[in-house]
């Protein structure tokens, strides 16, 4: 393999990606700094928001783009190995150049850190929401048998959203969890929260005291689709949260379905999964799900098998389309040929002690 190749590519495009990504080893070395840097953003975020409105919108515009920019050098820097000899685009650490704003990779059984870029970042994490809402439907044992109907408090006036059950749709309880996880369906979470004991207050309460429970530090929940720029976390929160959900059989079975068919109004309707990867053969996908609101940028988590280890893997504020995608191929391309390569191997083994 030419590795010694591509990380000299990855050198060169890290020079221009802010946020590098580094293994647990090299966060360790930087975390005095981090933390440092961490309380001179906080005095700048506290004098910026004393300035006027239209500059601080002209600055994030600004940020904004130039991440984007960013970005746009690490996908073109990625394809470009991958054509030379098949490895993603490396860091001067080894580590793959990724896209998205926070990754975090988690071996799950060792709970071992693998990879992770601006973890703690607190950001809007949209459907990524609709896990936590699908754990807290099951702990209340409802018959999932019984029908559930979306009314005109379902629609979403917040965003716009379009939503391919209309007002007065009746489905199984089971059917419309079925299709929020897989088809992100937000009038179906809508409708959920609507009809659990005590409405949708105490269900919105409800998911920020499994949060707390599941010792969620960075997240908090206002509504039970994500439409909600309100509703936020952490890489390293949400990988707890998957690994909380992936307890749960119906939400593995129903957030990795490809397709299913719902009758509505008296005719078949089909509804597809988010995630493209779930129908990938390359891939052993054990949980799913995608959230996207422009203010959280498109978001994934997954649980999935890589050389025969279930691994966490979040991806939040993609700034393209495809770009969580490609994220987390860069990433299945990584951990699988990461033991073959020299002085690399020890990142897939737990940390001793």
């Amino acid at each position: 393999m030419k590795l010694r190749s591509v990380v000299m590519m990855g050198m060169v495009v890290g020079l221009m990606f802010a946020g590098p990504i580094t293994s647990v080893s090299a966060a360790n070395k930087t975390q005095s700094g981090t933390k440092a840097s961490a309380s001179k953003s906080k005095s700048v975020r506290s004098k910026s928001a004393q300035k006027a409105p239209a500059r601080l919108v002209k600055r994030t515009s600004v940020k904004k783009s130039k991440r984007i920019a960013r970005a746009k050098a690490v996908v073109a820097a990625s394809a470009a190995a991958a054509a030379s000899d098949g490895l993603p685009a490396l860091d001067h650490d080894g580590n793959p150049l990724l896209a998205s704003a926070s990754v975090l990779v988690m071996d799950q059984s060792s709970g071992e850190v693998l990879l992770e870029k601006n973890a703690r970042s607190v950001v809007p994490i949209a459907s990524i929401t609709k896990l936590m809402t699908a754990m807290v439907v099951l702990d209340s044992h409802p018959n999932l048998s019984e029908f559930v109907v979306v009314d005109e408090s379902d629609i979403d006036t917040l965003k716009g959203s379009r939503s391919r059950l209309p007002v007065g749709s009746v489905l199984s309880r089971e059917d419309m969890l079925r299709v929020a996880l897989m088809a992100s369906e937000n009038r179906a979470a809508s409708s959920l929260a609507r009809h659990y004991p005590g409405g949708m207050p105490a269900f919105v309460a409800a998911m920020n005291q499994k949060a707390n429970s599941l010792g969620l530090v960075d997240t908090r929940f206002y509504d039970s689709t994500g439409l909600n720029s309100g509703n936020v976390s952490s890489a390293r929160d949400l990988t707890k949260l998957v690994s909380a959900a992936s307890r749960y059989p119906l939400i593995r079975e129903f957030s990795t379905s490809s397709e299913y068919y719902v009758e509505v109004r008296g005719q078949m309707r089909r509804f597809g999964n988010t995630n493209a990867l779930v129908k990938n053969s390359e891939w052993q996908i054990g949980l799913s799900k995608t959230g996207f609101i422009n203010e959280s940028g498109r978001c994934l988590v997954m649980q999935a098998w890589l050389r025969n280890k279930p691994m966490i893997i979040v991806l939040l504020d993609s700034f393209g389309k495809y770009t969580r995608t490609a994220d987390a191929q860069r990433i299945k391309k990584w951990v699988e040929t990461v033991g073959d390569a020299p002085g690399l191997a020890a990142r897939l083994r737990p940390v001793s002690g």
